[in-house]
């Protein structure tokens, strides 16, 4: 196989994982990104806003990029964008590539960040072919749970390759736009190289549920509802919140949008044409002070328990013009994205406690359907597309390994699924595929502002923090001699609950080891860092001697 003739496919995210979906496809010296998302944080990742793709690999070789393409708008394939600039660190704009929609949605987190004018925009459409250096790219229509989702036809000299971005096959699609069915039949009589899949929902028997369902389900439950009625879904989920507008509207009632992300989303939808709803129906949320409770709908951000979020925050009573009232319905329109569970339920109970009557998927399965395809959708994938090798793609591992098994029974070779790992390389060419060295990759954490200083020394610090608590400890030395003249004093905070005594008492006693280890130190040396180091070795020894916990112990030593 030929260098010219060979493509090598990288996923930088989204494999092991659900979240930070991005790919790298790499052609001779030519490079182009598909995607670029973010993952909310676990919880052991305390302090921690995001996490992001490290692209640290492109970084070293950015004039061969040409381009980054996106298959649609949700945050986990584009709201990496702003770091990736931030990382590349590019002295010319970088061309990017998606549909109006999903340009428009880049656009509002570009300009939150001030790095509007660090991209290209070029807008693309189905049917249409771009192209990207050594790259044609084609569009293809896909129904998602955002409008203006795609698949990516990528032909290169060595073969065609389709990214499926997010997908599933919605015979009654509320915007009407479904899959396209025959689009990819052709594709597959063509002759595809390699499919690069999205697997999230492997483990589903059967078909998705349609979105029609949902927005029946919702019509009902809000033409049922005695007073306001809040939903929450996700800000990107455009097709849904028209249709709560809608439902609404015919139902008598005016809707009102809580949540900034959400304002700026529906506003990006409604200039493109994406957010057709009645004239009057969508009102000022201070307009609703006039209107009775059995004529309000609210749109809200918050379905995944966020802290700061709108819902959060209103279910904590601390939103300045949303309070919960006797007969509020709260509709979750939503499922928690793993690692949510908890904050979910949390904001689930506090709801519960101020009065409202929350309806959630455990309560009624309809109010929410997947964007993404089941076992029997990705099985007719196979069947129209008829791949040589696939390479599953945003998954866990256990998903990538079932959509191998799954794609066996439809008679692909499992060695010709590739299973792989962040920063994994895969080679396509005519003589076959094969396994290259993997290319550094990983991820980068992102709190506040600050973009990859949050270390793992850092984080070992944090939930040493969270875990044990800190102990604080000032000695005042001689400058001249490192003769001890105050102290130990100690301040502790989450260290332990004890009683004032106790507390006296325990410290008393590190006072004296403390002493000890100072004056009985033959080298009397008035060096701080080493008289820092002294005192931190022998409380730490002493605190795990009498309590079993390794508080983060913070020495200050003062010269006099």
């Amino acid at each position: 196989m030929t260098r010219e003739a060979r493509v090598r496919i990288s996923p930088l995210g989204g494999v092991g994982e659900v979240g930070k979906n991005s790919t790298l496809v790499e052609l001779a010296e030519e490079m182009l990104i598909v995607d670029a998302g973010v993952k909310f944080p676990e919880t052991e990742l305390h302090g921690v806003d995001l996490v992001v793709c490290d692209y640290s690999y492109i970084a070293d070789r950015l004039d061969s990029l040409v381009g980054i393409v996106f298959t649609h708008g949700h945050e986990d394939h584009i709201g990496g964008l702003p770091y990736l600039i931030m990382q590349l660190d590019p002295h010319d704009p970088i061309p990017i590539y998606g549909t109006p929609l999903t340009l428009g949605l880049i656009s509002v987190k570009l300009k939150e960040h001030g790095l509007l004018g660090r991209v290209i925009q070029y807008a693309i459409r189905d049917g249409q072919r771009s192209r990207l250096g050594p790259f044609e790219i084609e569009p293809i229509a896909v129904n998602h749970s955002i409008p203006d989702a795609v698949g990516l036809v990528i032909r290169t000299p060595a073969g065609v390759l389709f990214h499926t971005g997010d997908f599933k096959f919605d015979p009654t699609p509320v915007e009407g736009r479904t899959t396209d069915n025959e689009r990819l039949r052709q594709l597959g009589d063509e002759g595809v190289l390699a499919l690069l899949s999205d697997c999230v929902r492997v483990e589903q028997p059967g078909w998705t549920a349609s979105e029609l369902g949902v927005r029946e389900a919702l019509e009902q439950l809000i033409g049922l509802a005695p007073g306001r009625v809040l939903v929450t879904t996700f800000a990107s989920n455009i097709g849904r919140l028209r249709e709560v507008v809608r439902s609404a509207h015919k139902l008598g009632r005016k809707t009102s949008i809580v949540g900034r992300s959400m304002e700026e989303n529906l506003r990006v939808a409604r200039d493109l044409g994406f957010m057709n709803v009645p004239e009057g129906s969508l009102v000022d949320l201070r307009d609703l002070n006039d209107l009775p409770p059995e004529k309000v709908v609210l749109l809200s951000t918050g379905s995944q328990g966020e802290p700061t979020s709108v819902l959060s925050r209103i279910a904590r009573g601390d939103h300045p013009l949303v309070k919960i009232q006797p007969n509020d319905t709260v509709i979750f329109s939503a499922s928690p994205v793993p690692g949510n569970e908890e904050s979910v339920a949390r904001s689930i109970d506090n709801l519960f406690r101020r009065g409202a009557r929350v309806i959630y998927q455990m309560i009624d399965p309809r109010v929410h359907v997947s964007g993404h395809a089941s076992r029997e959708e990705l099985k007719h994938l196979l069947d129209l597309v008829r791949p040589k090798y696939l390479v599953p793609l945003h998954g866990e591992h256990r998903m990538l390994w079932l959509f191998r098994e799954l794609a066996a029974e439809c008679g692909l070779p499992r060695e010709n699924v590739f299973l792989t790992e962040i920063g994994d390389v895969v080679v396509f060419g005519e003589a076959g595929a094969q396994r290259e060295e993997p290319i550094s990759s990983g991820s980068v954490l992102v709190d506040g502002l600050t973009i990859g200083e949050v270390t793992n020394v850092v984080l070992r610090d944090r939930r040493r923090l969270a875990a044990d608590g800190v102990v604080f400890v000032s000695v005042t030395l001689d400058r001249e001699t490192g003769e001890l003249l105050s102290g130990p004093d100690f301040v502790s905070r989450g260290f332990l609950q004890l009683s004032s005594e106790e507390t006296d008492g325990l410290f008393e006693e590190a006072r004296e080891r403390v002493c000890e280890a100072l004056e009985g130190d033959q080298r009397r040396q008035p060096d701080v860092n080493y008289l820092v180091g002294k005192v931190r070795d022998t409380l730490n020894s002493f605190v795990y001697e009498r309590t079993r916990r390794r508080p983060m112990i913070l020495p200050l030593v003062t010269e006099v």
